[in-house]
Parts: structure tokens; C-alpha cells; sequence
């Protein structure tokens, strides 16, 4: 196994979690075809390797159907007790409107029957609009389906600091929520890990890696041209850079990451992940994976390795300083979505 013990996290008191989840959003279609066989296997040494924790969504293509046929394999090959290594977070996003029980529940079937199991580990919620207060309707619906064993665990994506609130405040028993958080965007240290903190709420963070721009890769490289944004990702997180400031401060950002790397003896992607995994009420960051095409276990497995020191933060904060504050330009987490 390439991943030490403190790669493992207690998630819930029932669960324990890699620290380091699988993103499966690059299985989705948008990022290159994939093949499902050698996806599957690839999935069995992911497992072996340590990186036992799946992040997925009911949108993402075939991933809840790759999940479903990842278990199955490993049932048949390794027996039932195998699966108690797996752990699989799917999300629910449905169109506002109204949210009766049978709506909730078939949804939720639906991931149960296409994941092949009879409880979803975690159901992460996501709602586009505010100003339809169904959202209460299909969480309190869910604890319900929770209280009926056919999810362990309920959560969020991209809820910002005050729906949160409200949702908790409601008797609603969140266990984490998931954000887009990396060193460009730290909107979730203005407001949210504060209340996550404060009430007992995990932040499973995405994009930390800015669709790969926070990486060796695009240190002293000239300013990508939008035609050279191959995925759907890269194209995402251009425009966040963007926002958060010019490709030369970008670049002074890459410089400070690799000289921070280098000291280390790590990879510049491997700073920007520890950094995040180092942040209040962070339970994991998840890593995009583009099954049977390429994969880094190796490379990511070193996050482990190293701690950053006051000196590494104090030359991350002088580039940050610099930068546009995010929260004034777009919003608190999971604004960008509903603009």
C-alpha cells in the first residue's frame, strides 16, 4: 500500500475515509472517453494502493454505474467483506421544484440500484436556487430515508455559509459539506469553516489542484490561449485565476510553490494539496482521477510525507496578498453557481 496511517481519517464514528478522495467528475464524458473495463481495474489499484474513497455525483456520466460494477467485482473476487474498504459519495442534483417524498426516494433508489448497494455511504445535496425553499422539503425527506437505512450519512455541495445555517439549524444532521477551495480560491476561510467548525460540519474540498494549473506543469509557461484549454476543467479554473488575479502573479504564485517543493523534496501539486489538507474543518480534498488514461497514486501519496512550516505559509501569504478577494468579486462558496 502506498499511503501511510495518516492518510486515514474518522469521517463519521461508523467511517473511516481516505483523506485523499478519487474524483470521478473526468469519467463524465468531457474529458476524453473512457474505457469501462480498464476503468474498473484501474479502480481495484486505486483500492490496493490505499486511495479507498470515491467522490461522484448521479450527473457524472457512468460513475455511479462504475461504482456499482466495482463492487460487484470485488464481491465475486474478494467476498462481501471487501466491501467494507469502499467508501462511495454520490450527490443527488435535481431540479428546483416541488419535493414530495416519492420524488427523494426514487432518486435515491435509482443511485442505490446503480451503485449496487442497498445504503449509499454519503448522499451529497445540491440545490440551484435559494428562492425555492424545497430544498428543506428533500433534506427533511432524506433524513427520513436516512432513519430507513437507505443512506448512512447526509450532506452538502456548494451550499454557501448561511444556507448552511439554516439547514443545520433546522434539526437537519449534516455531515459535511463540499467546496471549491485551493490557494487561488480560499473564500471558504472567510465565513464557512467557522460555522463548520463551530457546529461539527467537515469540508470535503474540489478544484484544488485548478484543473491541474497548480502543478509543475504550467510553472514559467507562457499564458494558455483558450483554444488551448483542452477540458472542460482547465477552462474552469482559467477563468477563477483570472478572477483571483494576472497570469504573472499566477506564475509568482508556481514560483513560491516550487521553491516551497523543492525544500521538501515534493511536488509543487503536492504543496497545494497539503496546504488545504492543513486548513480548519478540512476533512479531504478530492483529486480527480481519469481512470485507465493516466494516474499519479505515487506522486500524490507524498502529501504525506511532508508538513509546511510558518516560514513555507509566510512566502504563500505575501503572493495571496496580492491577489483579488474573491468573496467580494463572486461570492461565498458555491455562489458561482447560482449567479
Amino acid at each position: 500500500m502506498l499511503l501511510p496511517d495518516s492518510s486515514r481519517l474518522q469521517f463519521t464514528p461508523d467511517l473511516t475515509i481516505c483523506r485523499l478522495l478519487n474524483g470521478m467528475w473526468q469519467v463524465s464524458g468531457a474529458h476524453g472517453r473512457i474505457d469501462p473495463k480498464g476503468a474498473i481495474a484501474s479502480m481495484v489499484d486505486y483500492l490496493d494502493a490505499g486511495y479507498t474513497t470515491w467522490d461522484l455525483a448521479d450527473h457524472y456520466g457512468p460513475a455511479e454505474d462504475f461504482i456499482g460494477a466495482f463492487r460487484q467485482q470485488l464481491a465475486a473476487t474478494r467476498g462481501e467483506a471487501a466491501l467494507s474498504q469502499v467508501q462511495a459519495f454520490t450527490k443527488w442534483v435535481p431540479r428546483p421544484g416541488p419535493m414530495p417524498r416519492a420524488v427523494v426516494e426514487r432518486s435515491i433508489d435509482v443511485s442505490r440500484q446503480r451503485m449496487a448497494t442497498p445504503c449509499l455511504d454519503l448522499l451529497q445535496f445540491h440545490w440551484w436556487d435559494y428562492g425555492d425553499p424545497a430544498y428543506l422539503d428533500a433534506l427533511k425527506h432524506m433524513t427520513d430515508l436516512q432513519r430507513d437505512g437507505k443512506l448512512r450519512h447526509l450532506a452538502l455541495t456548494n451550499f454557501d455559509t448561511e444556507h448552511l445555517q439554516i439547514i443545520l439549524d433546522s434539526g437537519i444532521p449534516i455531515v459535511s459539506n463540499q467546496v471549491q477551495y485551493s490557494l487561488v480560491d480560499r473564500r471558504p476561510e472567510v465565513y464557512m469553516a467557522k460555522l463548520c467548525q463551530e457546529r461539527g460540519v467537515h469540508l470535503l474540498t474540489y478544484g484544488t489542484l485548478c484543473g491541474g494549473f497548480l502543478s509543475d506543469r504550467y510553472l514559467g509557461k507562457p499564458e494558455p490561449r483558450r483554444g488551448e484549454l483542452a477540458t472542460v476543467s482547465q477552462q474552469k479554473y482559467k477563468r477563477m485565476i483570472d478572477a483571483w488575479g494576472s497570469w504573472d502573479l499566477f506564475q509568482d504564485l508556481l514560483k513560491t510553490l516550487a521553491a516551497i517543493a523543492r525544500r521538501h523534496g515534493v511536488s509543487l501539486s503536492n504543496v497545494a494539496v497539503r496546504a488545504i489538507l492543513d486548513r480548519p474543518a478540512v476533512a479531504g480534498v478530492i483529486v480527480g482521477t481519469r481512470l485507465s488514461i493516466a494516474e499519479h497514486r505515487a506522486d500524490n501519496a507524498r502529501v504525506f510525507d511532508f508538513q509546511l512550516d510558518a516560514n513555507d505559509w509566510q512566502q504563500i501569504e505575501q503572493v495571496s496578498g496580492r491577489s483579488r478577494n474573491l468573496l467580494n468579486q463572486i461570492g461565498d462558496c458555491g455562489d458561482e453557481y447560482r449567479g
